[in-house]
């Protein structure tokens, strides 16, 4: 296995002989393996591993990022050299640099995450039967005509994050999931639909048969699905949908959004951007959680803070060359692949939940459409100008009435947000835990 922390502080020396000021290096190591199944054989099987590597440098004000998957001595060195000469030819970025070491995060405790499932990681066999349980069960239920896809996997990443300014951290990650798509009808009358589940722990898994059975459910109750009336109307986001309208609201906040303009929510900040009462709060020290985490990308503290409290807008997702730009402080959000500097990044979202359901909200709606499954986005940023390609269902009394599909939802997402009334449904092992949402003011396109 190999040393993370040993192959990071290798980047460092090299960064440093090569004439960077200053500098950070990321190192990932990635195990997966993924199973498809198919008329209850196997389809397809791949296995990856593999060791990735990343280095920023700083000569003054001016920064470079390079990225590897060699490892050896002689690669490494040429990183250096390279990014080192490319951050001397960049244009200088006041911004830019690490964050001081005396706001470092010291003493975090990465077990106590519990991101990592110690049990013995399925075998290729057990995913494979995995994957052929879901599809039989799925084949089960009445109208299901075919599965197109029944996969399981299991990964297992650890990382490494180590700068010049005295940080060195790292922690890891494990996953296993199992999907399966189903199909009913034929020809031009055939619908699909899914059902997918991933957990940190295997031990949590729902089982295949749960996952098939949802999977034929869904697809099934979609047969004969034709278009809604076009009007407007109001709109039921189900819960597997509503975190995508949430994530519309998280990427305005994003630092990035604002330090460029770019955002609808740009002059919102201890504003009223979604109902009284209504908090999203950010927590990345959730226990087993898939975002969570121990420290950002640029080794920063994270912890729990309020983005919407009571409806009102607290503050924006900084990471710290954003904060430096608006004159604020990093809210340890940085995020970092191997091959760019940090960028501000979420991970853990709890949207507030009400004490009525799905079908109290279908109640409630009377008449309208609602979403489950979205295609497409035509989403300005700037304005909030929103349209999207939508399928799901028409409702009718507050009851489901049929089936519906090709048709369009558009509206103004900062009116869109102001109005939502969430059910209690958000599921609370994901990351993004948001309810069923009913919005109004919506028009829908369809026949």
């Amino acid at each position: 296995m190999t040393d993370l922390a040993h192959l990071t502080e290798r980047l460092l020396h090299a960064a440093t002989r090569a004439g960077a000021e200053a500098a950070d290096a990321l190192a990932v190591s990635d195990t997966s393996i993924s199973v498809d199944v198919l008329k209850g054989r196997l389809e397809h099987a791949e296995r990856s591993e593999g060791v990735e590597v990343g280095l920023r440098v700083l000569v003054g004000r001016r920064q470079a990022c390079v990225s590897a998957s060699d490892i050896s001595d002689a690669t490494i060195a040429r990183m250096a050299e390279r990014a080192v000469a490319m951050a001397r030819a960049a244009p200088e970025d006041i911004y830019a640099g690490l964050a001081d070491p005396d706001r470092l995060a010291r003493d975090f405790d990465a077990a106590r995450l519990d991101l990592v499932d110690d049990a013995a990681a399925p075998s290729p066999e057990t995913l494979q039967d995995m994957a052929a349980r879901a599809e039989a069960a799925a084949l089960a239920v009445d109208g299901i005509s075919q599965v197109s896809a029944a996969g399981a996997g299991r990964g297992a990443r650890r990382l490494h994050l180590a700068a010049t300014n005295g940080f060195s951290g790292g922690y890891g990650r494990t996953g296993t999931s199992l999907s399966c798509v189903a199909i009913t009808g034929a020809g031009t009358g055939m619908e699909r639909d899914y059902y997918g589940d991933s957990r940190i722990h295997a031990a949590d898994l729902d089982t295949p048969e749960t996952v098939g059975r949802i999977a034929g459910e869904r697809t099934a109750a979609r047969a004969g699905a034709t278009k809604p009336p076009t009007g407007a109307w109001p709109v039921i986001y189900d819960e597997r949908v509503a975190s995508q309208l949430i994530g519309h609201l998280l990427s305005a906040v994003s630092g990035t959004s604002i330090a460029r303009g770019s955002s609808f929510l740009r002059d919102a900040l201890g504003a009223a951007v979604l109902p009284d009462g209504i908090d999203l709060i950010e927590d990345p020290t959730l226990p087993r959680l898939s975002a969570s985490r121990p420290f950002d990308a640029e080794g920063l503290p994270v912890a729990r803070r309020s983005i919407v409290s009571g409806g009102v807008l607290q503050g924006w997702t900084l990471d710290l060359a954003t904060a430096r730009k608006l004159g604020m402080e990093s809210t340890g959000n940085a995020g970092r692949g191997t091959g760019g500097p940090p960028l501000p990044s979420v991970t853990n979202v709890i949207l507030s939940q009400s004490d009525r359901s799905r079908a109290d909200l279908m109640r409630e709606m009377g008449t309208g459409l609602l979403i489950t499954s979205m295609i497409g986005s035509s989403v300005n940023p700037t304005t909030g100008d929103y349209s999207r390609g939508a399928s799901g269902f028409w409702v009718e009394n507050g009851e489901i009435a049929r089936p519906v599909n090709e048709c369009t939802v558009a509206g103004n997402l900062r009116d869109m947000l102001r109005t939502i009334r969430p059910a209690n449904d958000a599921r609370r092992h994901v990351s993004r835990q948001v309810p069923s949402l009913l919005v109004e003011g919506l028009t829908i396109a369809g026949a």
